[in-house]
């Protein structure tokens, strides 16, 4: 299927979901938060996507969310308490298209050179892992338009560095570089390059694919629970997860493939139902 913001490509059990608007600097396009949607939607049906990379083209990963975008925010009703509410539909309308993210049984993430700015902050708060090349910066920019941000990042950014960092980011509108994002832990790693950043990341994809997909969706599952709630909360939905999930035959066939020193070979997680009945 051909999206206006994203080219999409599926193999060796990796999804790509690569951002190609390189000329308007990938801004975030009212067609980017439906095709979004759509896109991972569809990968989540897909048993045979183990895992999923979102990438960029061209000069900055995204300028963050388009002028348009705001226009297609004005209500449509005159009287001032549905105006209120309608807007605010719209604006969890947005949400949704990043935390659908962390709800994928799959890890995703992150490749991201040159600027990510606004929206895009958002978009890669919500992933699993960031990587970066050494040009890029990270910008809460929302600050500078005389707005608070309102898409995920004040909510997920405080979970994956320093509260410090992000109120600093937050209030002023300062750039986060590279190394500085290595240093607090927003990024895993700065490549020197987009494509160096691409063919590491696409390596480490690669070592995700070969696991067990359902000891993964099990440890995404913990990771985003655990990022919430207490460790005695954790720890008491591993046990009950476990006792469900441990008895797979994934456990043996990882146990034998090292021990005979080969690739361990695992069936891929059933598609979600499409309807209850």
């Amino acid at each position: 299927m051909a999206y206006q913001a994203f080219d999409v490509s599926i193999s060796n059990r990796i999804a790509h979901l690569q951002l190609k608007r390189p000329e308007q600097f990938n801004s975030m396009i009212p067609a980017f938060w439906t095709e979004i949607i759509e896109i991972f939607r569809s990968l989540e049906t897909n048993p045979d996507v183990r895992v999923a990379v979102l990438s960029s083209t061209g000069k900055h990963f995204t300028a963050g969310m388009d002028l348009a975008v705001f226009s297609s925010l004005a209500p449509q009703v005159e009287e001032e308490g549905r105006k209120r509410e309608e807007l605010r539909r719209k604006i969890l309308a947005l949400q949704e298209c990043f935390s659908i993210i962390e709800r994928q049984r799959f890890p995703v993430l992150a490749a991201i050179q040159g600027g990510c700015i606004g929206g895009g902050v958002d978009l890669v708060s919500a992933c699993d892992m960031r990587y970066a090349t050494k040009d890029a910066f990270f910008h809460i920019a929302e600050i500078n338009i005389g707005m608070t941000a309102d898409v995920g990042t004040l909510q997920r950014l405080p979970k994956i560095i320093p509260e410090g960092v992000v109120r600093e980011m937050a209030f002023t509108g300062r750039r986060l570089g590279a190394e500085r994002a290595l240093q607090v832990g927003l990024v895993n790693e700065v490549f020197a390059d987009h494509q160096a950043l691409l063919d590491g990341v696409m390596a480490i994809a690669a070592e995700i694919a070969g696991h067990s997909p359902l000891a993964i969706a099990g440890t995404k599952e913990m990771l985003n629970y655990t990022r919430d709630h207490s460790v005695a909360d954790g720890l008491n939905y591993i046990a009950t997860w476990n006792a469900a999930m441990l008895l797979t035959v994934d456990l043996p066939e990882a146990i034998s493939a090292r021990a005979g020193k080969r690739q361990p070979s695992f069936d891929n997680l059933t598609a979600p139902a499409a309807k209850l009945i």
